[in-house]
């Protein structure tokens, strides 16, 4: 596994075709997302990473949305044997500072907004309860400890839960991982 830069990436696809996979949350990748990327967000990979490891092509480029969920699913692929694979390194945020060109959608907010707005939420209401009932500050020492441990560990507890809400699923998108894979066949060589 190795990491790709929004510019060689673009390099990249200027030569040869290249498989792009996304792993962020349905609603995320109908906001914007690269052209031409297959969705298998990050909770449904973790469920199938072998089918996913047996449909993506040879050097494929697995992308999020800052770098952190593509480098995670990089990981859990290669457990699967795929050791080729590389991921954006920055994400899309990175690709369309580059000058990359997104497809957008209907815009939704993504999932790492999603849980400051929560977050937040959670840690003013602790705060503010507790000038009613002390103990209730310690809902705020316990966002802040989670938030710490989110950082520590490049996880988040709260974004895998947020990303289940009806809020975060696609509109209309194949139900099956193999029929999104589907458009591939013939189209990226095995390099």
């Amino acid at each position: 596994m190795e990491r790709i830069t929004a510019s060689e990436l673009r390099a990249l696809q200027e030569t040869e075709p290249v498989a792009l996979l996304d792993v962020r949350t349905a609603a995320e990748f109908e906001s914007a997302h690269i052209p031409g990327a297959i969705r298998v967000g990050w909770d449904e990979l973790r469920g199938d990473s072998a089918t996913v490891a047996a449909l993506l092509p040879d050097h494929a480029v697995v992308i999020c949305r800052s770098g952190a969920r593509a480098e995670r699913a990089c990981h859990a692929l290669a457990a699967d044997g795929r050791h080729d694979l590389r991921f954006l390194e920055g994400g899309v945020v990175a690709w369309e500072r580059a000058g990359g060109t997104l497809q957008r959608g209907r815009e939704r907010w993504d999932l790492e907004r999603q849980v400051r707005l929560v977050a937040g939420s959670l840690v003013v209401a602790g705060v503010a309860g507790s000038l009613v009932w002390p103990p209730a500050l310690v809902l705020a020492g316990a966002i802040g400890g989670g938030l710490a441990f989110a950082a520590t560990t490049n996880t988040c507890a709260m974004g895998m839960l947020l990303a289940k809400l009806p809020y975060n699923r696609a509109s209309c998108e194949p139900p099956r991982i193999t029929e999104r894979f589907a458009h591939l066949a013939g189209q990226v060589g095995d390099a």
